[in-house]
């Protein structure tokens, strides 16, 4: 048992598809298959069904799957124990994050922490609250930013609250206005980001029975800022997606509490990284600092 033959299958169960898998690990299809019989050979069961829809997981996969992944995230730490142990300062640091953050904070993380740490290297996984946090319990990640509360089983630390405010056009009748009314938002036409699953801003609609009148949906942060730009409609956003925007644009909050709070998780912290835990570090201090410097 190695960690690539791990990994392969992990990605395999992750991804569904030994096509994809293989495309993800730069493997032959074949090659992958031939790992995962391997696998199937020592434990002497069958791990995954495979069919044309794809692969899924046996009974006996389901009951080896936590293992699978705890051997694999042990492997990975006993590597990088071993470098520790030989004074190596390179590593590798896999993060998963959201649009927000990787525009407005990873940048200025990664260079203070580069900066202690010149030879480690990143890699960012782009997903939502479940995919990063099922992604750093498999041991696929070291960490991620995620919206909180998370789940039990990670350790997470709380980093900023980021208000939710309602994106206007410059020349829109509640430009001028101190804060926007939250009944007033089923009063304009609506710019909807369509993620197709709930959050922060379908919560608020929620909790105050509003309709929205969605005359537009878009899957991107900043192109609904542009639609706004040109007077198409209003949109809800969190904040941080505004930070620095040249769009032509006025933000307001709204007339009662709307926010998200933003965190980071990791395993727990015995079972973290040396560089993990540098990372989380670095982060906590560098949020602080930036709205040290720049209050909202």
């Amino acid at each position: 048992m190695s960690i690539p033959q791990l990994e392969v299958f992990l990605q395999t169960v992750e991804l569904g598809s030994l096509t994809k898998a293989a495309e993800k690990l730069n493997y032959t299809q074949s090659g992958i298959s031939h790992t995962i019989k391997t696998l199937e050979k020592k434990y002497e069961t069958t791990l995954l069904i495979r069919d044309r829809s794809g692969v899924r997981l046996t009974s006996a996969g389901r009951e080896l799957l936590p293992y699978i992944q705890a051997a694999f995230s042990s492997h990975r730490l006993l590597d990088e124990k071993v470098m520790e142990m030989n004074r190596m300062e390179s590593g590798l640091i896999r993060v998963g994050t959201f649009t927000s953050v990787s525009s407005q904070w990873l940048p200025g993380i990664i260079q203070k922490f580069k900066a202690a740490y010149p030879k480690v290297h990143f890699e960012l996984v782009h997903g939502n609250n479940e995919e990063i946090e099922q992604a750093i319990i498999s041991g696929r990640l070291d960490c991620g930013f995620i919206k909180l509360p998370s789940t039990e089983k990670l350790h997470t630390t709380f980093l900023r609250r980021d208000p939710m405010v309602v994106v206007l056009a410059e020349d829109h009748p509640f430009s001028d206005k101190k804060a926007f009314p939250v009944e007033a938002l089923e009063h304009f036409p609506y710019i909807e980001i369509n993620e197709g699953i709930e959050n922060e801003i379908t919560r608020v609609f929620a909790d105050h029975h509003i309709r929205p009148d969605v005359h537009y949906a878009q899957k991107d942060d900043y192109a609904v800022i542009a639609m706004v730009e040109k007077n198409l409609g209003i949109t809800l956003l969190p904040e941080l997606v505004l930070k620095d925007t040249i769009r032509n644009v006025v933000c307001r909050q709204l007339t009662v509490p709307a926010y998200r709070d933003i965190g980071i998780a990791s395993p727990f912290e015995n079972s973290a990284s040396r560089l993990t835990n540098s990372f989380l570090s670095c982060t906590r201090e560098w949020v602080e600092k930036e709205y040290e410097e720049r209050p909202t």
